[in-house]
Parts: structure tokens; C-alpha cells; sequence
């Protein structure tokens, strides 16, 4: 049953964020935001929606491990699973602004995470305020810095000339099944890891993450294969920004996180940053400002060693 309950939760997972995205890009085209920021806000929150919802729900039932490495896990699948996959179907050519803020953001808010679980243990909702507060400054800076786009610049016709009220049900239909695609997919787990009594740790830094990756994948394959590559690395960068600082930062507004499994967590702690730090490097060499092929099967083999020792380390 349990494995039911997971397959149902990831499906539901995958439809709603599928229509949330749809909806959150027609939203932002109706709005004229440019590639890059709807790729960093919109389309980043609508991806990491799925990530709140499941980390929301573990805290709320008293599974904070889940809470927590889900985000973790995530952040790591996003750059290891999502980004190599996504550079094995097609280059990614990596604008400067990457490294002028995207990335610097990033770090920081991946740091500040660290900082916060190793100092006490504990995410209060002071940390949490703290992280929410930050991800709105980043938010307002982007939209204030970023010039609007024309829509005839526009590639998908479709988006750009939704209804408001198809637009409004797609919002509805993708923020409901992600509801309750959360619900199953957290019990499912939960079941699942005391059925073969692995730690809720081990299940929700892989199969909850990558199940909650799941839009970041589709929305990130979907759009090298359009050509939008802003769109595909600024979603991914802005998702893991937004893990931390909605996912982490609202889930601890609402109800403070305690962390358990602290020497697992730590662990997984140090791949973020690895990845994190990595990607910049991964950029830089041998070729500078793009994700080739062999890049990204760089990422996705180091992504399945992680898995590996997820599974294997005691």
C-alpha cells in the first residue's frame, strides 16, 4: 500500500506541477516579465511548490527529517539529476549574470542554511523569517533590475494568449493535485521506511526529492528543447534558492524544525555545498559559460554515487 501511496503522491506531484508551471508562465507573460525572471521567480516557485508542500506536511506530522533533507535532497537533484540530464539533451549556454548574482545568491542562501542547522541544531522561526525575508529582497531586486520583454519575443504563442480563466483553473488544478499529491507521497513514505527500516532521512533525500524534482526536470527539459535557456538555468537556480528560503523558511515560520539524524543531515549538508560550489567550477572549465554533455554526465554520475552512499553508509 505504501508503494501506492507514493506512486499516486509523485503522479499527482508531476500533473500539478505541470499546470502550475503553465499557469505561472501565462501569468508572468501576462505581466511582462522577461525570460530570466520567470525563470528565477515564477517558474522557480511553481516548481518548488511540490518541495513546500511535502516539507510543510512532514513538519506538521512531526517527521522533521523529511522537512528538511527534502529540500537538501532536492537542492542536489536539481543540479546533479535535473541540470546533467538536462545538459545531456542539449547545451546550456550560461549567461554572466550567473555569476554576478544568480550563483552568489545561491551560495549564500546554501551557507546561511548550514549556518543556521549546525549552530544549534534547530531552525527557529526567527531563521525562518530571516530566510523568507532575504528570498523576498532577492525577489524585488530581480523583478527592479530586470527590463520587461517584448511579446513577440515570446517563442510559445499558446502562453502568451491564455484565458483568465483557463489560466485561473490550471492554477487551481496544480495547486490541488499538489496538495494531495504531498499528502500521499509523505504517508507513503513514512509507511515505507518503517516497512524496511531505512531512516526517514534516507528516503526523503532521494526518492521524495527526486519525486518532488520532478516539475524542475520537466520544466527544464522542456525548455532547452524550445531553445529558452534562460528559462531552463534560471529556473533551476532559482528553485534552489526558493528551497531554501520558502520551503525552509515559511515551513519554520509556521512551525519551528528540530533536526534529527543530525550526522546524515550534516553529510548531505556538505554535497549542497559541494554541488553548489562545483557548478561554478563545472562552468568555468575546460570551456567557459556553457553545460555541454559531458558536463552534465559529470553531474548525473556524481548524482548516482551520492544516491549510492545515501543507501549504503549506515
Amino acid at each position: 500500500m505504501s508503494i501506492i501511496y507514493i506512486l499516486l503522491g509523485l503522479t499527482l506531484l508531476t500533473v500539478g506541477g505541470d499546470f502550475l508551471v503553465r499557469g505561472a508562465v501565462a501569468l508572468s507573460f501576462r505581466l511582462r516579465l522577461s525570460k530570466m525572471v520567470i525563470g528565477m521567480t515564477v517558474v522557480s516557485f511553481a516548481t518548488s511548490a511540490p518541495e513546500l508542500l511535502v516539507s510543510l506536511n512532514a513538519a506538521l506530522e512531526g517527521s522533521s527529517a523529511i522537512a528538511i533533507n527534502n529540500v537538501v535532497g532536492s537542492n542536489i537533484a536539481n543540479l546533479g539529476l535535473v541540470l546533467g540530464l538536462t545538459a545531456m539533451v542539449g547545451i546550456i549556454v550560461v549567461d554572466r549574470s550567473f555569476f554576478r548574482f544568480n550563483w552568489p545568491v545561491m551560495m549564500v542562501f546554501s551557507l546561511i542554511l548550514y549556518y543556521f542547522i549546525q549552530n544549534d541544531g534547530f531552525i527557529s522561526r526567527v531563521e525562518g523569517l530571516v530566510l523568507f525575508s532575504a528570498l523576498l529582497l532577492f525577489v524585488l531586486f530581480l523583478i527592479r533590475s530586470k527590463s520587461e520583454t517584448d511579446i513577440s519575443e515570446l517563442d510559445d504563442a499558446v502562453l502568451t494568449q491564455v484565458s483568465l480563466f483557463k489560466l485561473t483553473l490550471w492554477l487551481l488544478i496544480g495547486g490541488s493535485a499538489l496538495y494531495f499529491g504531498s499528502e500521499f507521497l509523505v504517508s507513503g513514505a513514512i509507511n515505507l521506511a518503517k516497512m524496511f527500516k531505512v531512516s526517514e532521512t534516507v528516503i526523503s533525500v532521494s526518492v521524495i526529492a527526486i519525486g518532488t524534482s520532478v516539475p524542475e526536470l520537466a520544466a527544464s527539459l522542456i525548455a532547452v528543447v524550445k531553445n529558452e535557456k534562460a528559462i531552463s538555468m534560471g529556473n533551476l537556480i532559482g528553485s534552489n534558492i526558493f528551497n531554501i528560503g520558502t520551503v525552509v523558511g515559511l515551513t519554520a515560520i509556521i512551525t519551528p524544525i528540530p533536526v534529527t539524524d543530525g550526522a546524515a543531515l550534516q553529510i548531505n549538508l556538505i554535497w549542497m555545498l559541494v554541488y553548489a560550489a562545483g557548478i561554478a567550477l563545472l562552468i568555468l572549465w575546460p570551456k567557459k559559460m556553457f553545460v555541454n554533455r559531458s558536463k552534465g554526465m559529470i553531474l548525473f554520475a556524481a548524482y548516482i554515487i551520492f544516491i549510492y552512499f545515501t543507501f549504503t553508509t549506515p
